[in-house]
């Protein structure tokens, strides 16, 4: 199996016809008096969606994308896109560790580039060279230039798709794993399947064991596991629909792209560590370039089958390679007890709460988390 280099290129009439959509866009009127109360702020919404039509450079974007070396290759029975970015670890010394990072939605690959020169070359950061690594970033199946899976989504289907592409596709025997949300759970059934061949773990979201019958839940434990199902139940609109009518929403928003940025973007603001102002963690080009890769692609809708195949997971084991977890700071998940961590990481090595950095980790604090990765896989690199 070889990997091939992926140029990506937009057709213009895909961006001709996104434009005119944009200009034609009707808005509702907001429910509430109060701003983002009842969703996306129409005023903000319809200031996004004029810049989008006629501000938004997508092909100075798409150069930038492409200064990245990306590939496509055949990974599970599909083709998976994925950036490939090189260590510059020291002239004499050990080579760059392999690590995988895995986003999660409503995101893209765009959501980890910011931290890939932190990986690679920490000496042009104030860094040790002998921390350097090597980064691979696949997109998700079904998101953005990667093929949905040829059968049904599961975290652990793609922790087996990520193997194969680690350790067939680009020859690593050893390699560790890091990711969030749905790359969160892929990241841990990574170090549950493959322990001989994963370094170690690294993780940014909520550590949930999968099964309590031995073990009851604590009560500290249990106070936190009831907050974080009485936020679900307050956010989670969105993933009901998702998970149980996917193609009548998908349809609205493959064919809107201002609601398909409206559904966007609501969780880019709910779920970073904005304090209400998305500006503050996400500039309008880098919202609009991946609301445009979504578009472009036509995979909003594939990106919703991990949420209607969700049911198929099935428990993952322990982790049996040494584990660690930088908790975002997203109101669902503060306070976790240490002890849950545990529960999932047998071998957990370090967790760190910063308080700071949101649902996407690697965009909105792009050093913390290039430090914790550091500073986790130093001690295991020999």
């Amino acid at each position: 199996m070889t990997a091939e280099r992926f140029h990506i290129s937009i057709p213009d009439a895909v961006l001709d016809d996104l434009r005119e959509r944009l200009v034609r866009t009707r808005f509702t009127t907001a429910s509430d008096a109060s701003s983002w109360t009842a969703g996306v702020d129409p005023d903000y919404l319809r200031g996004l969606v004029a810049y989008w039509a006629d501000g938004f450079d997508w092909r100075g974007a798409e150069a930038h994308l492409n200064t990245y070396p990306n590939f496509r290759a055949e990974v599970g029975g599909s083709q998976v896109h994925f950036v490939h970015m090189r260590g510059k670890g020291p002239a004499a010394g050990p080579a760059p560790l392999p690590l995988v990072l895995s986003h999660g939605w409503p995101s893209t690959f765009v959501e980890m580039l910011r931290i890939t020169e932190l990986l690679t070359d920490p000496a042009a950061h104030g860094g040790d060279p002998a921390d350097a690594f090597d980064v691979v970033i696949p997109s998700l199946p079904g998101f953005a230039f990667s093929a949905p899976p040829p059968g049904r989504f599961t975290r652990r289907g793609v922790a087996e798709a990520w193997h194969e592409l680690m350790t067939e596709v680009l020859g690593y025997p050893r390699y560790g794993a890091q990711g969030g949300d749905i790359g969160g759970g892929v990241t841990q059934w990574i170090g549950a399947l493959f322990p001989d061949q994963v370094t170690g773990v690294l993780v940014t979201s909520a550590v949930i064991p999968a099964d309590f019958a031995e073990n009851p839940a604590t009560p500290e434990e249990q106070k936190f596991l009831d907050a974080m199902d009485a936020y679900d139940r307050e956010d989670g609109g969105y993933s009901e629909i998702m998970r149980t009518r996917p193609d009548t929403v998908a349809a609205a928003l493959t064919d809107s792209p201002a609601g398909l940025l409206a559904w966007i973007v609501d969780k880019y603001r709910d779920w970073s560590d904005c304090g209400g102002d998305v500006a503050t963690r996400w500039d309008r080009d880098t919202l609009l370039t991946v609301a445009t890769l979504y578009w472009a692609t036509e995979s909003i809708g594939t990106s919703f089958r991990q949420y209607y195949d969700y049911p198929l997971n099935r428990p993952r084991p322990p982790v049996a390679v040494p584990g660690a977890v930088t908790l975002s700071n997203e109101p669902a998940y503060r306070g976790m007890p240490r002890s849950l961590a545990e529960r999932v990481f047998p071998d957990l090595r370090q967790l760190r709460t910063p308080e700071r950095g949101g649902h996407f980790m690697a965009h909105e604090e792009p050093e913390q988390l290039a430090r914790d990765l550091r500073d986790f896989f130093r001690p295991l690199r020999g």
